[in-house]
């Protein structure tokens, strides 16, 4: 109990109650001071002990959601760590142990193959593109179950622990009909708001860049960002039905009419939740694809997301201060986001700059080669060195080309592999295609300077800010078949786990192959010393290379090929590609085949396919991948039915 002595905001919301006649407060956590005992008639009282129960029922709901969710994280986290990946290193300690050229990994355990057979199950049923795909976009089933198995939970809090009622009471000074309709809305609309108050961080923690939730799972950041989607969707539906509900019982239900509704509608915390309620409409209509590409542009969407999701938090905490125990860490959250974004740019950046001889902030200087593609686009290599700590094999830079804006930067993944040099330089190699916005601004500029110089090369100044994701290469042992499927600039995201491949001990019972789709003959140009280095060192590790030209023109009365035969494969020691050409436009690799070839002739162990290119091919690729695992056969020792896909769906073909 407290004395009579409280903040002004408590008092403007006294919730039916009369302050006045006070002997105490009881406070309750979250939510406004209880005045006892109540001096309000017998059904209001009645009412208030509903109203309050199920508040503090609510907050104690909250807080076994928040320690639901960091039990999971706490048990990943110590899972991962206790269980690590197996790597390389351990096969090369089994081969000098053991001297043997080929190491033999152990037969499996049963924990080992139960584990398989379970992820193998796992991935046979969840791995496919979820249906409704309007709706929830290409994401998998997984991600689907997820998100059903947060709003069932979500929902069933919403309901239970409150007494559902109706308590009909006079007012003081109106005629006996004239009466105030007391329901359990109030209560259940109170518990919706503060669950979506209590979603509001959860939502920032999987929206960030430097992500926690990556670093405790392992799992890559752009992984969350449709979960960050429908949490803000759950949160705007909540606060939907938390101001439908107070509306009705303020402009209907309370009297008399419409005296009780223009006093409450002034009140200060009642505007500021209509503030809060038309930017989370606004978040929301502004996040449709068909607004961002047709009106907004991506880059002016990410940067007013951020300012209305900050502005809608400050909104909140207007609407019931309260409850400010969950947006503050929303709001930390997303400060230390930005400014360990600002600390990583700075230790790529800042220092002693060797050849310039100073210390300071240095750009990246960029060789940059280009080809012209009226037709799909222009494409740009860069290619320079950094002094820096090398990467992980798949993960990402976000780059910022100072020629044109410093307040843009789009995620870029190296072809090169990530090897420091004896005076601590790693290679960075990029390919991109110019389609529109900052990418297509600096083409043209990169091609304009091509064309004032007369030696045919020119540079460009990149800032770069990274590396994200995470190593897609770990527990990559050698007993791992491989096979990487790319479309177009996609190849960047395969091309490192192959150079890798092909430096490595040879295993002559690992079955290596890529396939890739671009649009033309002269796209092999792009990559052209990274597919030599495959060509010369792939021999050894019966590495395969299928190439697929989808677009290339033909001319009129040129002999064409037809189906299948439109894919090259070819000996990795040729010295040169021979592609097949075909008048129909758009033939693509039948993925789905690939996959089930490839599966179909490994020899032993398991198979991992890392893939990068548009939606539709990643759709197929999970499709394929799904069909090939079998929980059942791993579990008797099949290890090839054992499929693991990791993919990037950034790209296009």
């Amino acid at each position: 109990m407290e004395s009579l002595t409280t903040p002004n905001s408590i008092l403007r919301r006294q919730h039916i109650q009369n302050f006045s006649e006070a002997s105490q407060l009881e406070p309750h956590w979250g939510y406004a001071y209880r005045v006892v005992p109540c001096t309000n008639d017998p059904g209001s009282c009645a009412y208030l002990d509903v109203v309050y129960d199920a508040h503090d029922t609510g907050m104690l709901y909250t807080g076994i959601f928040w320690a639901t969710v960091l039990g999971i994280l706490l048990i990943w986290g110590i899972g991962r760590r206790v269980f690590p990946a197996r790597e390389p290193v351990d096969d090369l300690l089994a081969q000098l142990s053991t001297n043997e050229s080929t190491p033999q990994r152990p037969k499996p355990s049963f924990l080992s193959r139960s584990f398989g057979a379970v992820a193998s199950s796992v991935r046979h049923h969840l791995l496919p593109t979820a249906p409704l795909r309007t709706i929830f976009g290409h994401t998998t089933r997984l991600q689907l179950v997820i998100l059903a198995v947060l709003t069932s939970y979500l929902s069933i809090w919403s309901f239970v622990g409150i007494v559902y009622g109706k308590w009909v009471t006079p007012i003081k000074g109106q005629p006996a009909d004239v009466v105030n309709t007391r329901t359990s809305l109030g209560p259940w609309a109170d518990r919706v708001g503060v669950l979506a108050y209590a979603l509001t961080p959860l939502s920032v923690l999987f929206a960030a860049r430097e992500s926690i939730l990556s670093a405790v799972t392992g799992v890559p950041y752009t992984s969350f960002m449709f979960l960050h989607k429908w949490t803000g969707y759950i949160i705007l539906v909540q606060s939907l039905l938390h101001t439908l509900g107070w509306v009705l019982i303020e402009g209907w239900l309370y009297k008399p009419q419409p005296d009780v509704w223009n006093k409450w509608v002034v009140q200060e915390y009642a505007i500021w939740g209509f503030v809060a309620l038309g930017l989370l409409v606004l978040l929301w209509i502004c996040s449709f694809q068909w607004v961002i590409k047709n009106i907004t542009g991506y880059e002016f969407f990410r940067k007013a997301h951020y300012v209305m999701a900050m502005v809608y938090i400050g909104a909140l905490i207007g609407h019931w201060e309260e409850l400010q125990c969950f947006l503050v860490p929303g709001i930390v959250l997303w400060v230390v986001d930005r400014l360990a974004r600002l600390v990583r740019m700075g230790m790529l950046h800042c220092g002693y700059q060797r050849k310039e001889g100073r210390w300071g902030f240095s750009s990246a200087e960029a060789e940059a080669k280009f080809w012209k593609d009226e037709r799909f686009g222009d494409v740009v290599r860069l290619d320079f060195e950094h002094h820096q700590k090398a990467w992980s094999i798949g993960q990402h830079f976000f780059l910022c080309f100072t020629e044109g804006s410093l307040w843009q930067s789009h995620p870029f993944t190296p072809l090169s592999l990530p090897q420091i040099n004896n005076v601590g330089d790693v290679k960075h190699s990029y390919i991109f295609r110019a389609k529109g916005g900052e990418t297509r601004k600096i083409a043209r500029v990169i091609e304009e300077k091509l064309k004032e110089q007369k030696e045919g090369r020119t540079t460009t100044n990149v800032v770069l800010q990274g590396p994200y994701g995470e190593n897609i290469v770990e527990g990559l042992t050698q007993d791992v078949n491989v096979l990487c499927v790319a479309g177009g600039t996609g190849i960047t995201y395969v091309l490192p786990v192959l150079l890798r491949l092909v430096r490595e001990k040879v295993n002559p019972d690992r079955k290596i192959e890529l396939v890739w789709a671009v649009k033309r003959k002269q796209d092999l140009e792009w990559v052209e010393p990274e597919l030599e280095e495959l060509r010369r060192l792939g021999a050894a590790h019966g590495l395969q290379i299928r190439i697929f030209v989808t677009a290339e023109d033909v001319a009129p009365g040129a002999r064409t090929t037809t189906g299948d035969e439109k894919k090259v494969s070819e000996d990795v020691d040729s010295k040169s590609v021979s592609v097949g050409s075909d008048e129909s436009q758009n033939q693509r690799p039948d993925v789905n085949v690939a996959v089930n070839e490839f599966v179909a002739n490994v020899a032993q162990g398991s198979t991992r396919v890392f893939g990068s290119g548009p939606p539709s091919m990643i759709t197929e690729l999970r499709e394929a991948v799904a069909q090939r695992n079998s929980g059942s056969k791993v579990w008797k020792g099949e290890g090839r039915f054992d499929v693991r896909l990791v993919c990037d769906d950034r790209l296009e073909w």
